[in-house]
C-alpha cells in the first residue's frame, strides 16, 4: 500500500511533533539546571550553571538510558500493527513530557522525560517505518527527507518557544504545550492506513528476536548507530548548557543559531538525497558519522565562534547522515522483523548516548583546568574512538534500489 499525501502530512505533523517533545528536554536543560542547582562565580561547570558536569551527564544519560524500552514497543508494531503502536505511543509519550511541567526537584524533570523518551522515540522509529514500507525505492529517501525536516523544525519550535518565553518558571510553560498536540495531532493518527495485513507465522516469533541469518548485518548497523549515538548525545544534550552557561550566549541568540542551522540541515539533507542514490546508502553514512564527529569536535572546540560553526555544520552532518541511515537501517530487513530490527538499531544508539553523556560529563569534571579546556578535552576523548567502525558498513548489503516486499 503507497502512502497518500494525506498520510505523508500527518506522518511529517507526527514527526514534528515528536521532535518538538524530544528536544523540550535539551533546550530548557540550562534553565532547569539554574532553577534547581546553585551558581557561584568560580571556574567549574556547576559555578556556571548550578550543576555539575556529572549530574547534567547522568540525568541526560538516564533520559537516555530509558529509550531502552524503545525497542520492545517498536517491536510490537511487527505484532499490533504500525498504526495502533504508533498512536498509543504518541499520547503517552506526550502526556508524559506535559507532567514535567509540575518538577518539584531536578530528578523529577529527568524522570518524566526518562518516561517519555522510549514512547516518543518508537514513535520515530515507526514513523521511518512506515514511510519506507509505503514508498517506491525513488520515493523513498525523499520522503525520509521529508520526515527527517518534520523532526528538524519540532527541534527548532521548541528552540524558538524556549527562547521566547522567559522568566524563572519558562521551562514549565514550554514543556505544557506538548499538550497541544495531544489536542490537534492524536486525533487523527487512527486514520493512516495500516501497511500490511498481519500473518499468523508473526505472532509465533519471541517479541524482540530476529532470524540468525540476519543477526550479523544487525550487529554491524546497530554498532554504528552506537557510535553516533556516542557523538550526537553529549553533542545534543550539552549544547544548550554550553553556549548559554559557559559562553554566555543570550538564548535568543541561541534560538536564532538553531533557526539558522535548520537551513544548514536542509542543505545536509539535499546532500544525503544525491549521495544515497550516487553513491548508496553505505558510503552516505560512513561519510555522515564522520562529518559528525568533526563537526561536533569542532563545536566544543572554545569560542562562540567556534560553536556557532560547529553546530550548524553539525546539524548539516545530521541531515546527511539520517535518512540514508533510516534507508539502510530498514531496506536491509524483511517486513516480519523490519520493525524490530529498527528497534535494536534505535535501541543501540541510545546506549551510545548513554555512554557518551556520562563519559563527556564525567572527563569535565574530572579534567582539572578551565571550562572551555575541559569540555574541548572531553569531546575529543568522547566523539573519536568509534568513528573506525564506519569500515564495517563494507561488509552490509548495499539497498540502494531495492524495492520492499
Amino acid at each position: 500500500m503507497r502512502a497518500t499525501r494525506a498520510d505523508l502530512g500527518l506522518l511529517f505533523a507526527i514527526a514534528l511533533v515528536a521532535g518538538f517533545a524530544q528536544f523540550g528536554a535539551v533546550a530548557a536543560l540550562n534553565d532547569v539546571a539554574l532553577y534547581f542547582g546553585h551558581v557561584s562565580r568560580a571556574t567549574t561547570l556547576r559555578d556556571a550553571v548550578g550543576l555539575s558536569g556529572s549530574e547534567i551527564g547522568v540525568g541526560m544519560g538516564v533520559v537516555r538510558l530509558a529509550s531502552l524500552l524503545a525497542m520492545p514497543l517498536s517491536a510490537s508494531a511487527d505484532r499490533h500493527g504500525r498504526v495502533r503502536v504508533l498512536r498509543r505511543a504518541l499520547l503517552a509519550g506526550l502526556l508524559a513530557t506535559a507532567a514535567a511541567t509540575l518538577s518539584p526537584s531536578y530528578w523529577f524533570f529527568v524522570a518524566c522525560f526518562a518516561l517519555a523518551r522510549p514512547l516518543l522515540t518508537a514513535v520515530s522509529t515507526l514513523v521511518q517505518v512506515v514511510v519506507v514500507e509505503t514508498s517506491t525505492s525513488a520515493q523513498r529517501i525523499s520522503r525520509l527527507i521529508v520526515m527527517a525536516a518534520g523532526a528538524g523544525v519540532g527541534s527548532g519550535l521548541s528552540a524558538v518557544l524556549h527562547s521566547l518565553i522567559r522568566g524563572p518558571n519558562s521551562f514549565r510553560w514550554l514543556f505544557a504545550l506538548a499538550l497541544v498536540p495531544v489536542v490537534l495531532v492524536v486525533p487523527l493518527v487512527h486514520r493512516l492506513s495500516e501497511p500490511h495485513a498481519h500473518r499468523a507465522d508473526e505472532l509465533e516469533r519471541r517479541l524482540g528476536s530476529v532470524p540468525h541469518a540476519v543477526r550479523a548485518r544487525l550487529g554491524i548497523v546497530a554498532l554504528v548507530s552506537f557510535a553516533t549515538g556516542l557523538i550526537t548525545g553529549p553533542a545534543n544534550g550539552f549544547a544548550f548548557v554550553y553556549a548559554e552557561g559557559v559562553l554566555r550566549m543570550a538564548p535568543h541568540v541561541v534560538a536564532l543559531v538553531v533557526v539558522l542551522s535548520g537551513l544548514a540541515g536542509l542543505a545536509g539533507l539535499g546532500l544525503s538525497r544525491w549521495l544515497s542514490h550516487a553513491w548508496g546508502r553505505r558510503a552516505t553514512v560512513g561519510f555522515g558519522l564522520i562529518c559528525l564527529g568533526l563537526t561536533s569536535s569542532v563545536a566544543y572546540a572554545g569560542g562562540r565562534t567556534s560553536f556557532v560553526v560547529g553546530y550548524m555544520l553539525g546539524v548539516a552532518a545530521a541531515g546527511l547522515f539520517a535518512p540514508a541511515a533510516s534507508a539502510l537501517s530498514t531496506e536491509i530487513f524483511e517486513r516480519r522483523v523490519r520493525a524490530t530490527a529498527a528497534g535494536w538499531v534505535a535501541l543501540a544508539g541510545v546506549l551510545g548516548a548513554t555512554v557518551g553523556l556520562g563519559v563527556f560529563g564525567w572527563l569535565s569534571d574530572v579534567i582539572r583546568s578551565t571550562q572551555l579546556t575541559s569540555l574541548r578535552t572531553s569531546a575529543l576523548w568522547t566523539f573519536w574512538p568509534l568513528m573506525p567502525s564506519v569500515l564495517l558498513l563494507l561488509r552490509v548489503p548495499e539497498s540502494r534500489g531495492v524495492e520492499i516486499d
